[in-house]
């Protein structure tokens, strides 16, 4: 075999990785978004959050960004109230998660590190998770037993 077929052999192998890793670096955009609300400490935190409502956009989530705007997030609508539990699968920024029942009301918050593969569950039947940069809910004081408002405008689940 000479130099220049081996040459060809190896560009070609080191190629097929990288079409590979871009067909799964894929990322959310165009969403819809909704403003919407959470009433906590006696004030209201506003909020934008791009809507994953079906399973194209569940599944990507947050995967393979690097930064959020200030104050932005994703919310995610699910066909039915369920036990839900995320992880942070080519996921870079650090997030924190706020499981809320089908009246909009946070169950649990949990904080979840960048490419932790671990399942972060609710506690009890979720219809939505709202996703925001980890720390986001601890500093304007939001804790379980909150309401998101404004979930009217993030329509139901397509999927």
């Amino acid at each position: 075999m000479n130099l220049r077929r081996v040459f060809l052999i190896c560009v070609a192998a080191a190629a097929l990785p990288l079409s590979s890793v871009s067909a799964f670096a894929q990322v959310n955009k165009d969403l819809p978004t909704a403003e919407l609300r959470i009433q906590a400490a006696g004030k209201t935190h506003k909020l934008k959050a791009e809507i994953a409502a079906d399973v194209n956009s569940r599944t990507i989530g947050l995967m393979n960004r690097f930064s959020l705007p200030p104050d932005h997030g994703m919310i995610f609508v699910f066909p039915m109230s369920q036990p839900l539990a995320f992880w942070m699968k080519n996921t870079f920024v650090p997030l924190s998660i706020a499981y809320a029942d089908d009246k909009g009301v946070i169950l649990n918050i949990l904080d979840m590190k960048p490419h932790d593969e671990s399942p972060h569950p609710s506690k009890g039947a979720a219809l939505y998770a709202l996703e925001m940069k980890q720390g986001w809910f601890k500093e304007r004081g939001i804790v379980a037993g909150d309401k998101i408002q404004g979930l009217d405008k993030v329509g139901r689940a397509k999927n």
